[in-house]
């Protein structure tokens, strides 16, 4: 079972970062009624989305995330130890975009850098390398990005995906802890690869290369049958969680969804008693972003917080794979944090 408590890291920084455009559902789509987008808006909760321009891609987003996450955390690119780069929309198919920003960032050639090619889980597993990283005494600071553009694979004109999907990156700082911090993370995965066509890109791959339908080139989601696993799957993952870490509900200050859609997550927060203000939501301003709609509910949730105390959290990613994981960690009191939006060229 893949279940793991680590202990010896700390986030000392997360930065998010969107795109500047901002489309707005209700007054910018022509593909479907006003009916149906007024439909659409209510059930999943995306008001708006930013989307990125063309041209640019996650790595943009990260790197503009990881250079302010950088000055935040205090460290010199020259000491970063290994860089983490999570996408399903990479710049290439080779080399691998981890490298590309390696390079943009200006990183020692003694740092390690590759990809993971995860999505809605994607989140949970980053922290969970990266703290095996630090806590194993080898390597002291490894920064975790996480960008998507999901925006780029979805066919405006189906109306499962035309109107929920955003795009942002980001860049979290995992360090190694004082040595005499007692600080444990947590960390649960699970995968049903029986699940996989549930949510697809069939074409564009080396399974199919190339599709003289151009519509299979973009994303396709059976609705349903992602309702209907995210409902089994995921309150069992908090309780296991919970279980496994010791805590309970209460001793949790925010459990942080994958910002899937709003009836869904209020279905899971009613069906584990949860408080709502404990449930925090970032859908209405930027949809659906992916995997990294966690770092990105994370920011927009604290920042204005007085960070004078340690908060825990518990971070749910679920979804394309079928993939669903977990992490509980601690923001321990002066984690910097910050949310910045895109300009290119700077």
């Amino acid at each position: 079972m893949s279940r793991m408590k680590i202990t010896g890291a700390r986030i000392g920084a997360i930065v998010t970062c969107v795109p500047l455009r901002e489309y707005d559902n209700l007054k910018e789509t022509d593909s479907f009624t006003k009916d149906e987008v007024h439909k659409v808006v209510a059930m999943a909760g995306v008001k708006s989305r930013r989307i990125a321009a063309e041209g640019v891609c996650s790595s943009d987003l990260c790197i503009a995330a990881a250079k302010e996450g950088l000055e935040l955390a205090q460290w010199n690119p020259e000491t970063v130890d290994a860089l983490i780069m999570i996408t399903q929309t990479p710049d290439y198919y080779l080399p691998s975009t981890s490298c590309v920003i390696q390079n943009e960032l200006h990183l020692s050639d003694e740092c390690a850098a590759f990809d993971v090619g995860m999505g809605c889980s994607g989140y949970p597993y980053g922290l969970w390398l990266a703290g095996m990283m630090v806590s194993q005494g080898g390597l002291r600071r490894v920064l975790v990005l996480h960008g998507d553009t999901p925006s780029k694979y979805v066919d405006g004109t189906d109306r499962a995906v035309g109107l929920l999907f955003g795009d942002c990156g980001s860049a979290t700082a995992v360090e190694a802890a004082d040595s005499t911090a007692e600080i444990n993370w947590y960390f649960s995965h699970h995968t049903d690869g029986a699940g996989y066509r549930d949510m697809i890109i069939p074409a564009g791959g080396f399974r199919t290369r190339f599709s003289q339908d151009l519509r299979e080139h973009f994303v396709k989601m059976n609705g349903a049958n992602v309702f209907a696993f995210t409902l089994k799957r995921v309150p069992a993952l908090v309780e296991e969680t919970l279980s496994f870490s010791g805590a309970s509900k209460q001793e949790i200050d925010y459990f942080i969804f994958h910002q899937s859609n709003r009836f869904i997550i209020r279905h899971l927060a009613k069906k584990l008693e949860l408080d709502l203000k404990k449930v925090p939501m970032t859908l209405a301003e930027f949809g659906n972003t992916g995997g990294p709609s966690i770092p990105l509910t994370i920011t927009q949730c604290m920042l204005g917080r007085r960070m004078d105390r340690d908060f825990r959290l518990m971070l749910l990613g679920y979804g394309v794979g079928l993939s669903w994981s977990s992490a509980l960690v601690t923001l321990e009191a002066g984690t910097k944090l910050k949310h910045v939006e895109f300009t290119p060229g700077l």
